[in-house]
């Protein structure tokens, strides 16, 4: 295996002086991810300081590291580490002849990177490179671009942002071919006016596109030609995308399928393509539509995407379809949705439970957070998506779900507990064979752990009625 970067790479990059001659396989800022051979970058933060992890780095295997300190170890020293990783990630783009997707959106980004990569990689085994994890941020962006191999044929990147002018930056180091928007919605809106705002923060990524560059925008939001605008001073092209008449890929027809897959027919400016969507609800008829319209211009294989797009099931925290085990050898059924939250994002995963088979139907919401003035307003308005949606109970998780709670008074039964630990303890005693159980919230409420503790079996064998 070729090296990654090798001390004078990175010397190079960075303006650094090495000390002590290494070649890295990979790079991680956090040293229990640390792998053998890997670089390890010590960052300074407010919180923490890498520097106190070296060791730990080169316990793991490290061949070197990044830092602003001497250590006893081969590595580069820079006068800022944060720095370094700016221009690493920065050289690691400069090198690369990839075709480079930018993925930003209020809901659906991190679902849209994994399709698109999943598409891509189908085509080019081995070839293609995407940021793991949800690494979107001023920190996420540059190691992920710092990783990408130097012969990768596609690389594809998330780009999130909760205050104007993040977007901006992180498109110059990205400086993507293609540059997609999925949706605009209420998110992150305690720093934002409204959705106006909001879409024009998430227009930032078109300013970094490459020249001639294709921006991919979705036709059926209310905020379509505010993104155009955006657009225009930078793209080459505009495609949009949705079921309305006039986008440019466009879903001609979509089908439920089994396992809550979806078959769609789509048409694109010169193709048409019929395909099975293998994650469930309307919202990834969208996003499928999206990877479809980039795979074209970045010169993929549509075919192969079509099969990816069936294949692509079971993500941890945005859809995987968790069986619940019970002593009898019947199963209850856990939507996995717990990465994160928003209005527009539990709406169309409270559609997904809605459409699917079951005895029951109970949900466990963790509050949104990030809503400023109108958290309230908008938790509450989930009970008419809850009703709408057939739950039966509904298991409410954090101070914020109060007005939500007021909602439902009289409507259906429900609990409202503060946390993820007393949630996983009152759902043990409601959750029975045949059920079908959302877990969705903002990822600080923890509920990824509640997903974990059920995933091997009910955690307690008692049973209490579901009551207020």
């Amino acid at each position: 295996m070729s090296a990654l970067w090798t001390a004078t790479d990175i010397a190079a990059a960075t303006g650094g002086v090495a000390r002590g001659d290494f070649a890295g396989q990979g790079v991680a800022f956090d040293s229990r991810e640390v792998g053998p051979g890997d670089l390890f970058i010590a960052l300074k933060g407010e919180a923490t300081d890498g520097h106190r992890f070296v060791e730990r780095a080169f316990a793991s295997g490290a061949a070197g590291a990044i830092v602003s300190e001497p250590v006893d170890h081969p590595h580069v020293l820079v006068d800022d580490t944060t720095a370094a990783l700016d221009a690493l990630g920065r050289a690691g783009r400069m090198r690369s002849a990839a075709r480079i997707a930018g993925v930003t959106g209020s809901v659906g980004k991190t679902g849209t990177k994994e399709a698109l990569f999943a598409a891509l990689d189908r085509a080019a085994p081995g070839r293609a490179h995407r940021s793991v994890k949800s690494y979107n941020n001023q920190t996420g962006v540059p190691l992920s671009l710092a990783r990408m191999p130097g012969d990768a044929r596609f690389g594809v990147f998330e780009m999130g942002m909760n205050h104007a002018g993040e977007l901006a930056r992180l498109t110059q180091l990205v400086r993507p071919h293609v540059a997609i928007v999925t949706a605009i919605a209420p998110a992150h809106t305690a720093f934002f006016s409204g959705e106006e705002a909001i879409a024009d923060a998430k227009g930032e990524i078109f300013a970094g596109l490459e020249p001639g560059g294709t921006a991919i925008i979705p036709f059926d939001s209310p905020h379509r030609d505010r993104l155009i605008a955006a657009a225009q001073p930078w793209a080459g092209r505009i495609l949009t995308f949705g079921t309305g008449q006039g986008a440019d890929v466009r879903a001609l027809h979509a089908v439920r399928g089994g396992h809550g897959g979806t078959l769609v027919s789509a048409r694109l400016p010169d193709a048409e393509l019929t395909f099975t969507i293998g994650m469930a609800g309307a919202h990834w008829v969208s996003n499928a539509l999206a990877v479809l319209a980039a795979v074209d211009v970045l010169g993929g294989d549509l075919a192969a995407a079509g099969l990816a797009l069936a294949d692509l099931n079971g993500l941890a925290g945005r859809g995987a379809r968790v069986m619940v085990p019970f002593p009898d050898g019947r199963e209850a059924l856990l939507i996995d949705e717990s990465y994160n939250a928003n209005p527009a994002s539990m709406a169309a995963t409270l559609a997904v439970l809605g459409a699917e088979p079951a005895t029951r139907r109970l949900v466990v919401l963790g509050e949104m957070r990030e809503l400023g003035e109108g958290s309230d307003r908008h938790h509450a308005a989930l009970a008419g998506p809850i009703e709408a949606a057939g739950v039966e109970f509904a298991l409410l998780v954090g101070n914020g779900m109060t007005s939500l709670a007021n909602a439902l008074e009289g409507r259906i039964d429900f609990a409202h507990v503060p946390d993820a630990a007393a949630a996983g303890d009152r759902l043990a005693g409601v959750i029975a064979p045949g059920d079908a159980v959302l877990v969705k919230g903002s990822n600080a409420i923890g509920l990824a752990a509640l997903v974990e503790q059920f995933a091997s079996g009910v955690p307690t064998s008692g049973r209490i009625p579901c009551s207020t």
